[in-house]
């Protein structure tokens, strides 16, 4: 377990009014799998995770529960990233933390669609 940085309660309790930590981590098992689904993305773009929680473009509603979509377009590099997030809420284990799920690297259509299609929680200025 890996931990990535601490959330901005205030501006992720769009996603759940009762967030039990700021903590974010991701597991060794969570790597493994952007490893075989997203080949190259997470030894690419790992060090972008901090930035991407912490200064998101946009919180997504995700179809499961107290789960956000994370898009985050990077300056430098004019690439666009969608992060999945699960927030910790009181009814979850004690133990558990928020964990990033997955991430990867998408195209602009991609991100235009979400954004198009999908409820938009949070949007930066």
């Amino acid at each position: 377990m890996r931990k990535i940085c601490d959330l901005d309660m205030k501006k992720y309790r769009c996603v759940t009014p009762e967030i039990r930590t700021g903590e974010v981590i991701i597991t060794e098992e969570r790597i493994r799998h952007i490893q075989e689904r997203h080949p190259l993305d997470f030894e690419r773009y790992s060090g972008y995770l901090k930035e991407m929680i912490e200064n998101p473009d946009y919180i997504i509603q995700d179809e499961r529960p107290n789960t956000a979509i994370v898009l985050k377009q990077i300056e430098d590099h004019e690439e666009r990233f969608r992060l999945a997030l699960r927030i910790v809420t009181p009814a979850d284990h004690p133990g558990y933390k928020n964990s990033v799920i997955t991430f990867l690297k998408i195209r602009e259509k991609e991100w235009d669609r979400l954004i198009r299609n999908k409820k938009i929680l949070y949007k930066a200025e």
